[in-house]
């Protein structure tokens, strides 16, 4: 699929807006599109296919309609002046300088939301960290308080017992900080509700990524613990079991293989 401006990139609002009737459905909430790649069958089943397909379907049912876009490179916008506010992400076809290369875009529309992902020269699993990150953001903006509460029940659990580490960087870095306010953590404090939220997302995000892929979790100073980290990820499979022929604990889709006992 080829479609590329004049002058070697457009708005990824422009984009979405050109191939609108284009799109090729992948089920009912999930369609994409892609241009300036030589994509074959095979890399469309690695980079959407199977990803969509791992998705649980309780998850998937409180997404909205999301048009996913592949292409070669994502800018940040730019301005006319420091005053002046970026004007969005773009769709480029040469590689951006490194200051403004981004790899994740994301519009929200009423009718839909719209992804896109820079996946040239980019290896499948690092976009697959990414798009399951990107629906974790979205499935955590849409999440009753209610679902979230036994998570974050969780957590609170954890800074009581002086649990070290965390899931990725973002929740590691608000941890940190809210820490360094306080050892007392105030439960309802914007800087707890901030650090929850991403623990979620993070934590989602190695869940779904985890359902997809055979993955290792990296080990390291700020890592947390692997007893606290399933106890995670159980709460998260109670919330959005996987949907059959998938796991995300080794011993779940062993025992999914397992042939019944006449």
């Amino acid at each position: 699929m080829s479609l590329q401006s004049d002058v070697g990139k457009l708005t990824v609002e422009a984009l979405a807006r050109q191939i609108r009737d284009q799109m090729i459905p992948l089920n009912n909430r999930f369609a994409y599109f892609f241009t300036g790649l030589p994509l074959t069958e095979e890399d469309i089943k690695e980079y959407l296919e199977e990803p969509v397909a791992a998705l649980p379907p309780q998850l998937c049912a409180g997404l909205p309609s999301i048009s996913v876009l592949l292409v070669p490179y994502l800018e940040r916008g730019g301005s006319a002046s420091p005053e002046e506010p970026r004007n969005g992400e773009y769709v480029a076809f040469e590689r951006p300088d490194a200051r403004n290369q981004i790899w994740t875009a994301r519009l929200v529309k009423p009718e839909e939301t719209i992804l896109a992902f820079a996946v040239k020269d980019e290896d499948v699993a690092d976009h697959h960290y990414r798009f399951f990150h990107v629906i974790a953001e979205i499935a955590a903006e849409r999440a009753a308080e209610a679902l979230l509460e036994p998570f974050y029940g969780i957590l609170r659990e954890e800074l009581k017992a002086g649990v070290h580490g965390e899931v990725d960087e973002q929740s590691w870095q608000l941890k940190q900080a809210l820490l360094s306010r306080s050892r007392r953590v105030r439960h309802r404090s914007k800087g707890f509700v901030k650090y929850a939220r991403q623990a979620f997302i993070d934590t989602l995000t190695l869940y779904l990524h985890g359902i997809c892929c055979d993955i290792d979790v990296e080990t390291g100073p700020r890592q947390i613990a692997s007893r606290y980290l399933r106890r995670r990820l159980e709460l998260l499979e109670s919330l959005y079991p996987p949907a059959p022929g998938y796991a995300v604990f080794p011993e779940d889709l062993k025992e999914a293989d397992r042939p019944a006992e006449s």
